[in-house]
């Protein structure tokens, strides 16, 4: 019989010292971990980055042919990066792994692993459409996918490096980004086929969608996105504090900048960034009788990329936080993260989940993506996270998010967009090493 505190290898796991066990994880069943002879195949093959500019291109003509071209990628490609990160998971030490959060996450990517892999070459429409229905179910089970890695990772903090936490968290919430966006991409490809304005000669045709391809946003307008996401920020703001003075922005700079991207990636960045904006600025004015400082937002476009300054007047950050602003797994507020971690239950990562009733935004300028209104979440509840997740977003397409802070008057946020979209997608494409 093994040991509840394995001594050796067991499933693919990394060796764990005696000392490395502790009273809590012996007491806990080792999860019903399966043979990974079907995972060492697709393990081993190699995922297949795309660009926005490839979404774009390959969804401009939509035929038959391409769509089902589209599914059968996205039924390749989907459990071979899901068995990538399962080998990943299985390198961290079982006392880790044997985490209720962390466990939870592991069954349902071999689930939806087990789900894709035996599903046969598609072949027809209708194949697509119960291709799609899985997929849709896959999308609203791994909601909770985000919350759990989250605690998983905090409660784990003192059995890995802080260092080696943060590195796992980032390849798996990038994967996870890659697999929805290839997902969602194919989701509304279909969508779009199957819409009437799409077939010739239909008098139903309409134009509201014309600017996207699939999720792509090919007239992302910097200034739109600022001033939409700012009248979120204030709204959520207006809603959980007393104070009547709320800060204006300020829109500056290129105003005509415009960019393909997805566009609920941006205005998940934009939105993090401006809300921490309002609320320091709200904290440190809220008992002043003059109306607070504006925050400023600078655009400034270049051949290939778009840059935006965020700066506020909110005091700055405080030291004893200011080295773990991009840290999952370590700081110092580590038990109310976790607290309020634990009443959310889903998490999309898209502001669309900060509902606001009384927002209204143009048709025109609004898509909406295939997970937006699944989840909610208190809009003054604090995870921690906004930050780091905002980074991961940045990145994904070759972008980059920094800030610099002046204690006791200021943020400056810095965030670089690619404009031409002809970047792969920022992604690990092979697990970090092959079980044995």
């Amino acid at each position: 019989m093994r040991s509840s505190c394995p001594a050796r290898r067991w499933n693919g796991f990394r060796r764990v010292s005696q000392s490395r066990c502790y009273s809590s994880v012996r007491e806990q069943q080792p999860p019903p971990w399966r043979p990974a002879t079907a995972l060492d195949e697709w393990a081993e093959r190699q995922a297949r980055p795309i660009s926005l500019r490839q979404l774009t291109f390959f969804g401009r003509t939509l035929t038959e042919p391409r769509l089902i071209s589209s599914a059968n990628y996205v039924r390749t490609e989907l459990p071979t990066r899901l068995a990538h990160r399962l080998r990943d998971i299985q390198q961290l030490p079982y006392v880790v792994v044997a985490n209720p959060h962390l466990s939870l996450v592991y069954e349902l990517y071999y689930k939806a692993f087990e789900r894709f892999r035996v599903i046969p070459e598609i072949q027809s429409l209708d194949d697509n459409d119960r291709f799609c229905d899985i997929l849709r179910d896959m999308l609203r089970e791994h909601l909770v996918v985000i919350p759990n890695l989250a605690m998983g990772v905090l409660e784990c903090r003192n059995l890995v490096s802080p260092n080696e936490m943060d590195k796992f968290m980032n390849t798996l919430l990038r994967a996870r980004i890659s697999r929805r966006v290839i997902a969602e991409q194919h989701l509304a490809l279909t969508e779009t086929f199957n819409s009437p304005w799409h077939f010739q000669d239909s008098h139903d045709r309409t134009d509201l969608n014309a600017d996207f391809v699939g999720e792509v946003f090919l007239k992302c307008k910097a200034k739109q996105v600022v001033e939409r996401c700012g009248r979120v920020a204030q709204d959520l703001m207006r809603r959980t504090s007393s104070t009547a003075q709320l800060p204006e922005i300020i829109v500056q700079g290129h105003l005509d900048a415009t960019f393909p991207y997805i566009l609920s990636h941006l205005e998940y960045i934009v939105g993090e960034l401006l809300r921490n904006s309002v609320q320091a600025v709200v904290e440190k004015y809220h008992a002043s009788p003059h109306p607070p400082p504006p925050i400023e937002v600078l655009i400034c476009e270049t051949p290939q990329h778009v840059i935006m300054r965020i700066s506020d007047q909110g005091g700055g950050i405080p030291q004893e936080i200011l080295p773990y602003l991009w840290s999952f797994s370590k700081g110092p507020r580590t038990q109310t993260r976790l607290e309020n971690l634990g009443r959310v239950p889903a998490m999309a990562a898209t502001m669309q989940e900060l509902k606001v009733p009384e927002r209204k935004v143009e048709r025109e300028s609004w898509h909406e993506g295939s997970l937006d209104s699944l989840t909610s979440r208190p809009p003054n509840l604090r995870l921690g996270m906004g930050l780091p997740m905002s980074r991961v977003y940045a990145e994904y397409w070759a972008g980059s998010l920094e800030l610099h802070s002046l204690e006791g008057y200021g943020v400056d946020a810095f965030l670089q967009i690619c404009k031409l979209g002809n970047k792969n997608e920022q992604v690990t494409t092979r697990a970090a090493m092959d079980a044995v």
